[in-house]
């Protein structure tokens, strides 16, 4: 085992409007009616973290399909507004939104005209289970995450790969509940949060683009596994972890170098970007309050739109 790290304390940068928040509104949420275990009225559920190429923070509601845009000010925009349960997020180079979407598979959005279309919603002419999160590596293809219900009791989430091309791969079966996913800076290993293991998994990438020797990278413990990830130009891997409330930061070898915690009541961080003035900022979604939080990584120089 290892030393407590370094704490740091995350500061709000913004958060959810009274305007935008619908815990009073009314409104049904489908997706919340199916999961009971979130106790109270939610106003929303922010997930998703991504930076476009102009500063602007993008996030989803998954609770009531939203899509919100926040500008550096901290000022929320409800982007767009659709019947799904957007999961995971990510922005290719050209500006367009592509989402993971629970109900729905593997979305876009038009930057532009904000026009939501479906890129694939199954895989092999059977439907997904419920899409969580993707990356894009830097020629394009694009990973992302088939979650669904999956958990030790089921270990059947799957791991998939779009590409460029247009051909779908399963690259990985078998997961009890994979979630966020991020590549190395060298793209040799695609590093995956499979929560309800309670772990980091190391997934090899060969130069032919296949997996080998999958191996657990970090095992955590607590009530509550690993949630969103991001990584850094230094191969720092930054991990949250919802009910402990926090997130943890890891060298490349698997090493603790420091934990950050929320500033508020709030435990549910979901998920984290990279971004800021220097590139060396993280911006972290805390779901049962609605804010954005942030925390200064002062470890190393993260990657700029590591998502491309």
């Amino acid at each position: 085992m290892f030393a407590p790290p370094p704490i740091i304390s995350a500061h709000v940068f913004t958060t959810l409007p009274s305007t935008l928040n619908l815990a009073n509104s009314g409104r049904h949420s489908a997706w919340l009616a199916d999961r009971p275990y979130h106790k109270g009225a939610i106003g929303s559920f922010l997930e998703g973290p991504a930076f476009d190429r102009h500063g602007n923070l993008y996030c989803v509601d998954i609770a009531y399909g939203r899509i919100f845009k926040i500008d550096s000010q901290g000022q929320f925009e409800c982007f767009v507004e659709y019947d799904g349960a957007p999961n995971g997020l990510q922005i290719h180079r050209d500006g367009t939104l592509f989402i993971t979407d629970h109900k729905k598979g593997l979305l876009t959005v038009d930057p532009n005209t904000r026009a939501i279309s479906q890129i694939i919603n199954k895989a092999f002419g059977e439907p997904f289970k419920g899409l969580n999160d993707l990356v894009f590596a830097k020629n394009g293809d694009l990973y992302f995450t088939d979650q669904g219900q999956s958990g030790l009791q089921d270990a059947s989430g799957r791991v998939f790969r779009l590409k460029v091309s247009g051909e779908l791969e399963l690259l990985l079966q078998g997961i009890p509940s994979p979630n966020s996913l991020v590549l190395s800076t060298d793209e040799s290993v695609l590093f995956l949060a499979v929560t309800r293991a309670n772990a980091i998994w190391r997934i090899p990438i060969t130069q032919n683009h296949y997996t080998t020797k999958v191996g657990v990278f970090i095992n955590l413990s607590g009530g509550g596994g690993p949630d969103g990830l991001a990584i850094d130009a230094e191969d720092n891997l930054y991990v949250t972890q919802p009910i402990l409330g926090c997130v943890w930061g890891f060298n490349r070898y698997g090493e603790p170098i420091c934990r950050i915690n929320s500033c508020t009541d709030g435990r549910m961080l979901t998920n984290l970007a990279i971004g800021g003035s220097e590139q060396t900022t993280l911006f972290i979604t805390e779901a049962s309050t609605g804010s954005i939080q942030c925390a200064d990584i002062p470890y190393s120089k993260p990657i700029l739109f590591s998502h491309l």
